[in-house]
């Protein structure tokens, strides 16, 4: 069975399965969204923008992709470890309309960093987990706030919560979202982060990631 997890196309088969299971389940839901301003506003300067969330809430988020297109924010890309179950929650997105960049936001000198420095730098969103792949749960790694800083971007801290889940038996506590529910979807007010100062930014990124989800669970 662990050999045939491992296949590609069995990955490839369950990720596309999970994320039609996602897309039915969102629609299912009866959604109260607040802060979608904080997207239009970005929309409006025409700058990037980094989503950054926690990731026992990476089932119910794609949410956030709707919301975002509906606000004008344009391409997306995800952050994903490059783990075999970082890869297929990548794959997951990417069924639903993210793009993918695999790396660990934690480690600034990587590859995948400069990748994400250059996206948001031409104009394409990024969202990250800063606690993600695996914890200590929702602690921000410095990862966040070194990228916007590098990039000139600002962070944008989102939470969401649905009401009827299974929370799962893992590090992050990640809540599997059943249909037919209320949800609640918060997006905060963007966080600026200097060049030179991510260490001051990272505690704030961290706080106002903790208290939009705390409101949306509210």
């Amino acid at each position: 069975m662990k050999t045939l997890l491992k296949s590609a196309l069995v990955q490839s088969a369950l990720a596309w399965g999970l994320a039609l299971y996602v897309r039915l389940t969102l629609r299912t839901q009866l959604w109260r969204i607040t802060g979608a301003e904080h997207f239009a506003a970005a929309a409006r300067s025409g700058e990037a923008v980094i989503a950054a969330f926690w990731h026992e809430t990476l089932p119910v988020m794609p949410i956030l992709w709707r919301v975002a297109k509906q606000q004008g924010i344009g391409p997306t890309v995800v952050l994903a470890s490059k783990h075999r179950d970082g890869q297929m929650i990548g794959n997951i997105m990417i069924h639903l309309g993210m793009g993918l960049v695999s790396g660990s936001s934690s480690k600034g000198g990587a590859a995948s960093f400069r990748a994400l420095t250059r996206l948001l730098k031409s104009g394409t969103n990024v969202a990250i987990t800063p606690d993600g792949p695996r914890g200590p749960r929702r602690v921000a790694a410095p990862g966040v706030a070194q990228l916007a800083g590098l990039a000139h971007v600002r962070v944008i801290p989102c939470g969401a919560f649905a009401a009827r889940a299974i929370t799962l038996k893992s590090w992050d506590k990640m809540r599997l979202t059943l249909p037919f529910g209320r949800a609640h979807l918060v997006i905060g007010a963007p966080i600026a982060v200097g060049e030179g100062g991510w260490q001051a930014a990272l505690p704030a990124i961290q706080a106002a990631i903790t208290a939009v989800q705390d409101e949306a669970a509210r």
